[in-house]
């Protein structure tokens, strides 16, 4: 059952020069219970997209220039404000990338999930959900740091709170942004582990995303390439990064060092995402792309279905699609 859709979404920013497009024509879906990636470099719109699903981005200075987000048989971008509080937090839950910001520094981490409670599951606004909440997350002697400040937290337990106020609303979708950027390797691995605990016993669907293509390949069961607001390839997870169609989802898997490799030198992309408003003509990837051609400077390239590929893959590259 598909659970969200998005379809044709643009999204824009008001700057000194006008609007400026960040997000162009992206469309995916994702059904419940499913795990799906969000990667490319810094800039390509991946949190802008995340961001839009709730209409989260303020306005101004963003706009939704066009598309829908069609979530649980609603589309947001056609819902007035006082309709979207039960969709934030009751239909989809984020987990940002630095809990130390998203938490209140000013109250404690129990009575912020008791809050959550009180709008989207009143039935359940009760010190004991608030400690079954945070003993599900992981975090020991729950009774105690339900009374704590979040400065009086460790990085990775900060995480596990924010994920504590996810679930409290029961939410079906998961948006984990870049949930263990900041955090050490042992607990990145703690936290993933949780995330996949979450998928697995809850059903709920997760749209993770991030940088490393690793955590992909653990967690995802298909993956979404972005570059210069745009989706360049989709499909499988482990089939899109076992087998790229895309000469950015190449590059990106070159660019991961490899355990046993013996090279003196990692193999970067050359250059520098362009920045929105700035996108080249043609193929948006053509000033880095190794394996560029005359005509990719010019035509503009279609996502389109790969042929004679039994999976569902997607790519932006019409020397790579046939």
């Amino acid at each position: 059952m598909t659970l969200l859709e998005v379809e044709n979404l643009e999204v824009e920013f008001r700057s000194g020069g006008g609007w400026v497009r960040a997000v162009d024509g992206v469309s995916f879906g994702i059904s419940a219970g499913e795990v799906v990636g969000l990667v490319g470099e810094s800039g390509s719109g991946k949190s802008v997209t995340a961001l839009s699903l709730a209409r989260l981005l303020p306005s101004p200075p963003a706009r939704y220039a066009g598309g829908k987000i069609i979530l649980g048989g609603q589309d947001v971008l056609e819902l007035p404000e006082s309709r979207l509080r039960s969709i934030r937090g009751g239909v989809v839950g984020y987990v940002f990338q630095d809990p130390g910001a998203s938490l209140n520094p000013v109250s404690s981490v129990g009575a912020q999930i008791l809050e959550v409670l009180r709008v989207h599951r009143r039935d359940k606004a009760n010190a004991a959900e608030v400690v079954r909440l945070l003993q599900q997350v992981g975090i020991s002697a729950p009774e105690t740091r339900a009374r704590d400040f979040p400065h009086q937290l460790s990085g990775g337990m900060q995480q596990r709170v924010t994920i504590a106020l996810a679930l409290a609303a029961r939410p079906r979708l998961l948006v984990a942004d870049e949930p263990t950027t900041a955090l050490d390797v042992t607990i990145q691995a703690q936290i993933l582990s949780l995330l996949r605990d979450i998928n697995r016993d809850l059903g709920m669907a997760i749209l993770l995303i991030t940088h490393n293509l690793g955590l992909i390949t653990d967690m995802a069961d298909r993956v979404l390439v972005m570059y210069a607001g745009q989706i360049v390839e989709s499909g499988p997870a482990k089939e899109v990064l076992q087998h790229p169609r895309h000469p950015y989802t190449r590059a990106l898997i070159r660019s991961v060092p490899q355990l046993g490799l013996d090279v003196a030198r990692l193999t970067a992309i050359p250059g520098a995402p362009p920045s929105p408003g700035a996108w080249p003509g043609g193929c948006r990837f053509h000033p880095r792309c190794p394996e560029v051609r005359e005509d990719c400077r010019v035509e503009v390239p279609a996502l389109a279905r790969v042929t004679n590929d039994p999976a569902s893959r997607f790519s932006r590259c019409p020397y790579s699609s046939g």
